[in-house]
């Protein structure tokens, strides 16, 4: 199977024209309100250049991997999502699943090294929720894997980009 970048290529120039266009029409507005002076727990989240995304947790031994909004709006219809096998070992880049949709099927590649520890089943019976929230981490989104990480993971973000610097190459 092809990777999520190499599957998008023929769609993505078609995408990022309409998004453009239409990038009002899917975004949600932001409303700011700040309630106290509590300390909230920071997440990072870095994507790759194939589409993938990683959000650690604020200590960085833990986190949630999934593929990008761009990705899923590229892809169309997910109608079947290929979970990895529990508990597993991987490296930045390794293959941990696959997603197939009505234009493409495509890899889902670790965007670091780290250990596999849960699944969301879900998308194994509902497989268009990754459609409707892909970057969505609670009990009814589109995420692939929860992982815990270790130094080695950690220094495999270096490589990432934040959303800023994603949002950018997906604009290219």
């Amino acid at each position: 199977m092809a990777s999520i970048a190499r599957s998008l290529r023929p769609v993505a120039s078609r995408f990022s024209a309409r998004s453009s266009r239409n990038a009002a029409s899917w975004r949600p507005s932001i409303v700011v309100r700040s309630f106290s002076a509590s300390k909230t727990a920071v997440q990072v989240k870095k994507y790759t250049k194939d589409h993938e995304w990683i959000e650690l947790s604020d200590d960085k031994k833990t986190g949630v991997i999934g593929i990008s909004e761009y990705a899923a709006h590229a892809l169309g219809d997910v109608v079947y999502v290929e979970l990895p096998t529990t508990p597993m070992d991987v490296a930045a880049g390794d293959s941990i699943g696959a997603v197939e949709s009505v234009k493409s099927a495509s890899d889902i590649n670790s965007p670091i090294s780290c250990k596999i520890v849960a699944v969301n089943d879900l998308l194994e019976e509902k497989p268009g929720i990754i459609n409707n929230g892909p970057e969505d981490v609670g009990a009814g989104g589109g995420w692939v894997a929860k992982v815990e990480v270790d130094e080695v993971g950690v220094k495999d973000l270096e490589g990432l980009m934040d959303h800023a610097a994603y949002k950018d190459f997906t604009e290219e």
